[in-house]
């Protein structure tokens, strides 16, 4: 569904550049700041992420995070020693 909307240029050499710039690339001008506009929004919502990411990891280290490598480390114990059970339980 394509929609319409008037872009107002308060800036003449701007709007001048975007027109050559869709000439160059043999597209048109819409198309560009359409891309821009896609590109804005998904940077926008990447550092809305970054955000969560970062409150995530304060809270991790807060409450003691372990590393990767020993939560591993653990959980293989974990299942060793599961499997040993289940062996003895076999025999």
């Amino acid at each position: 569904m394509k929609r319409k909307m008037t872009l107002v240029f308060h800036d003449e050499d701007l709007y001048t550049q975007l027109k050559i710039e869709a000439v160059r690339r043999h597209t048109t001008a819409s198309d560009i700041v359409a891309d821009a506009v896609r590109e804005w929004l998904e940077s926008h919502e990447d550092a809305e992420l970054v955000s969560a990411i970062e409150s995530a990891r304060t809270e991790w280290k807060e409450k003691g995070g372990r590393s990767w490598s020993e939560a591993e480390r653990e959980l293989e114990e974990s299942i060793n020693r599961r499997e040993g059970a289940a062996a003895a339980k076999r025999v």
